[in-house]
Protein backbone atom coordinates (compact mmCIF):
# COMPACT_ATOMS: atom_id res chain seq x y z
CA UNK A 1 0.00 0.00 0.00
CA UNK A 2 1.40 3.36 -1.01
CA UNK A 3 1.55 6.45 1.12
CA UNK A 4 -1.36 8.91 0.85
CA UNK A 5 0.33 12.12 -0.38
CA UNK A 6 -0.75 15.75 -0.22
CA UNK A 7 -1.61 15.45 -3.91
CA UNK A 8 -3.83 12.43 -3.15
CA UNK A 9 -5.53 14.30 -0.32
CA UNK A 10 -6.10 17.29 -2.59
CA UNK A 11 -7.59 15.08 -5.31
CA UNK A 12 -9.87 13.38 -2.79
CA UNK A 13 -11.05 16.74 -1.40
CA UNK A 14 -11.64 18.13 -4.89
CA UNK A 15 -13.67 15.10 -5.92
CA UNK A 16 -15.71 15.25 -2.71
CA UNK A 17 -16.60 18.86 -3.45
CA UNK A 18 -17.35 18.22 -7.14
CA UNK A 19 -19.52 15.18 -6.35
CA UNK A 20 -21.51 17.03 -3.68
CA UNK A 21 -22.01 20.17 -5.78
CA UNK A 22 -23.01 18.25 -8.93
CA UNK A 23 -25.56 16.27 -6.94
CA UNK A 24 -27.02 19.11 -4.91
CA UNK A 25 -26.92 21.92 -7.51
CA UNK A 26 -28.12 20.33 -10.75
CA UNK A 27 -31.88 20.78 -11.34
CA UNK A 28 -32.52 17.14 -12.29
CA UNK A 29 -33.90 14.24 -10.22
CA UNK A 30 -31.08 13.19 -7.90
CA UNK A 31 -32.96 11.15 -5.32
CA UNK A 32 -35.89 9.42 -7.04
CA UNK A 33 -37.12 7.54 -10.10
CA UNK A 34 -34.48 7.06 -12.77
CA UNK A 35 -31.99 9.12 -10.84
CA UNK A 36 -29.26 10.14 -13.22
CA UNK A 37 -26.71 11.66 -10.93
CA UNK A 38 -24.10 13.13 -13.22
CA UNK A 39 -21.75 12.98 -10.24
CA UNK A 40 -21.93 9.18 -10.47
CA UNK A 41 -19.82 9.38 -13.63
CA UNK A 42 -16.97 10.10 -11.22
CA UNK A 43 -17.33 6.68 -9.57
CA UNK A 44 -15.19 5.12 -12.32
CA UNK A 45 -12.23 7.32 -11.35
CA UNK A 46 -10.83 4.91 -8.74
CA UNK A 47 -9.84 2.81 -11.76
CA UNK A 48 -7.27 5.54 -12.51
CA UNK A 49 -6.81 7.21 -9.14
CA UNK A 50 -7.11 5.09 -5.98
CA UNK A 51 -7.17 8.36 -4.00
CA UNK A 52 -10.55 9.11 -5.59
CA UNK A 53 -12.27 6.53 -3.38
CA UNK A 54 -12.34 8.45 -0.08
CA UNK A 55 -13.23 11.67 -1.87
CA UNK A 56 -16.19 10.15 -3.67
CA UNK A 57 -17.39 8.51 -0.46
CA UNK A 58 -17.30 11.84 1.41
CA UNK A 59 -18.92 13.69 -1.49
CA UNK A 60 -21.74 11.15 -1.63
CA UNK A 61 -22.16 11.32 2.15
CA UNK A 62 -22.51 15.11 1.98
CA UNK A 63 -24.94 14.95 -0.98
CA UNK A 64 -27.08 12.30 0.73
CA UNK A 65 -27.65 14.61 3.67
CA UNK A 66 -30.38 16.15 1.47
CA UNK A 67 -31.93 12.80 0.59
CA UNK A 68 -35.66 12.43 1.22
CA UNK A 69 -34.91 8.87 2.43
CA UNK A 70 -33.15 10.16 5.53
CA UNK A 71 -30.40 8.62 7.59
CA UNK A 72 -30.84 5.24 5.91
CA UNK A 73 -29.78 6.73 2.56
CA UNK A 74 -26.97 8.74 4.15
CA UNK A 75 -25.49 5.53 5.57
CA UNK A 76 -26.46 2.86 3.02
CA UNK A 77 -26.28 5.04 -0.09
CA UNK A 78 -22.85 6.32 0.86
CA UNK A 79 -21.75 2.76 1.67
CA UNK A 80 -22.89 1.71 -1.82
CA UNK A 81 -20.58 4.33 -3.33
CA UNK A 82 -17.68 3.29 -1.09
CA UNK A 83 -18.08 -0.41 -1.95
CA UNK A 84 -18.39 0.42 -5.66
CA UNK A 85 -15.25 2.56 -5.59
CA UNK A 86 -13.20 -0.08 -3.76
CA UNK A 87 -14.36 -2.71 -6.24
CA UNK A 88 -13.66 -0.41 -9.21
CA UNK A 89 -10.10 0.31 -8.11
CA UNK A 90 -9.38 -3.43 -8.02
CA UNK A 91 -10.45 -3.98 -11.64
CA UNK A 92 -7.95 -4.49 -14.47
CA UNK A 93 -10.23 -3.71 -17.43
CA UNK A 94 -11.39 -0.15 -18.08
CA UNK A 95 -14.60 -1.35 -19.74
CA UNK A 96 -15.68 -3.09 -16.52
CA UNK A 97 -15.20 0.05 -14.37
CA UNK A 98 -18.90 1.08 -14.55
CA UNK A 99 -20.08 -2.37 -13.42
CA UNK A 100 -19.46 -1.94 -9.64
CA UNK A 101 -21.31 1.40 -9.38
CA UNK A 102 -24.27 0.00 -11.35
CA UNK A 103 -24.51 -3.22 -9.32
CA UNK A 104 -23.92 -1.65 -5.88
CA UNK A 105 -26.29 1.25 -6.36
CA UNK A 106 -29.02 -0.85 -7.97
CA UNK A 107 -28.89 -3.38 -5.14
CA UNK A 108 -28.36 -1.10 -2.15
CA UNK A 109 -30.07 2.16 -3.13
CA UNK A 110 -32.91 0.19 -4.74
CA UNK A 111 -33.47 -1.46 -1.35
CA UNK A 112 -33.26 1.86 0.51
CA UNK A 113 -35.95 3.40 -1.67
CA UNK A 114 -38.17 0.29 -1.54
CA UNK A 115 -37.89 0.12 2.25
CA UNK A 116 -38.56 3.83 2.64
CA UNK A 117 -41.64 3.65 0.42
CA UNK A 118 -43.13 0.27 1.29
CA UNK A 119 -41.46 -0.95 4.47
CA UNK A 120 -40.81 -4.67 4.83
CA UNK A 121 -44.29 -5.88 3.94
CA UNK A 122 -45.50 -7.50 0.76
CA UNK A 123 -44.94 -4.30 -1.22
CA UNK A 124 -41.19 -4.39 -0.59
CA UNK A 125 -40.20 -6.88 -3.30
CA UNK A 126 -42.12 -5.32 -6.20
CA UNK A 127 -40.91 -1.88 -5.09
CA UNK A 128 -37.37 -3.22 -4.81
CA UNK A 129 -37.45 -4.72 -8.31
CA UNK A 130 -38.69 -1.47 -9.81
CA UNK A 131 -36.30 0.75 -7.87
CA UNK A 132 -33.27 -1.48 -8.42
CA UNK A 133 -34.02 -1.35 -12.15
CA UNK A 134 -34.52 2.43 -12.32
CA UNK A 135 -31.55 3.26 -10.10
CA UNK A 136 -29.40 0.81 -12.06
CA UNK A 137 -30.52 2.34 -15.35
CA UNK A 138 -29.65 5.85 -14.21
CA UNK A 139 -26.34 4.61 -12.89
CA UNK A 140 -25.61 2.85 -16.18
CA UNK A 141 -26.20 6.06 -18.11
CA UNK A 142 -23.99 8.09 -15.78
CA UNK A 143 -21.12 5.68 -15.21
CA UNK A 144 -21.01 3.76 -18.49
CA UNK A 145 -21.52 6.68 -20.84
CA UNK A 146 -20.08 9.69 -19.01
CA UNK A 147 -17.67 7.64 -16.88
CA UNK A 148 -16.14 5.92 -19.90
CA UNK A 149 -15.70 9.33 -21.49
CA UNK A 150 -13.73 10.42 -18.42
CA UNK A 151 -11.60 7.25 -18.52
CA UNK A 152 -10.80 7.92 -22.16
CA UNK A 153 -10.00 11.62 -21.86
CA UNK A 154 -8.26 12.09 -18.50
CA UNK A 155 -5.19 9.92 -19.24
CA UNK A 156 -4.57 12.03 -22.36
CA UNK A 157 -4.45 15.31 -20.42
CA UNK A 158 -0.92 15.94 -19.17
CA UNK A 159 -2.02 17.28 -15.77
CA UNK A 160 -4.05 14.17 -14.97
CA UNK A 161 -1.74 11.69 -16.65
CA UNK A 162 1.09 12.73 -14.35
CA UNK A 163 -1.16 11.91 -11.37
CA UNK A 164 -2.11 8.42 -12.56
CA UNK A 165 0.08 5.68 -11.07
CA UNK A 166 2.18 3.78 -13.65
CA UNK A 167 0.39 0.48 -12.96
CA UNK A 168 -2.95 2.17 -13.73
CA UNK A 169 -1.63 3.61 -17.00
CA UNK A 170 -0.41 0.19 -18.05
CA UNK A 171 -3.98 -1.13 -17.59
CA UNK A 172 -4.92 1.29 -20.35
CA UNK A 173 -1.99 0.28 -22.54
CA UNK A 174 -0.28 3.64 -21.96
CA UNK A 175 3.25 4.37 -20.82
CA UNK A 176 4.01 6.78 -17.97
CA UNK A 177 6.06 9.00 -20.28
CA UNK A 178 4.08 11.99 -21.49
CA UNK A 179 4.71 13.11 -25.04
CA UNK A 180 4.85 16.73 -26.15
CA UNK A 181 1.39 16.56 -27.72
CA UNK A 182 -0.48 15.41 -24.59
Amino acid sequence: MSKFSIRDLTLAAMLAAVYAVLTMALPIPQYAGVQIRFAEALTVLPFLFPAATPGLFVGCLIANLLSPYGLLDVVAGSAATLIACLWTQSLRNRWLAPLPPVVCNAAIVGAVIAFSVGGTGGAFWPAYALNAFTVGLGELIASAVLGQLLLGVLPRVRFFREMIPADRLSRLGLSPAVGSGS
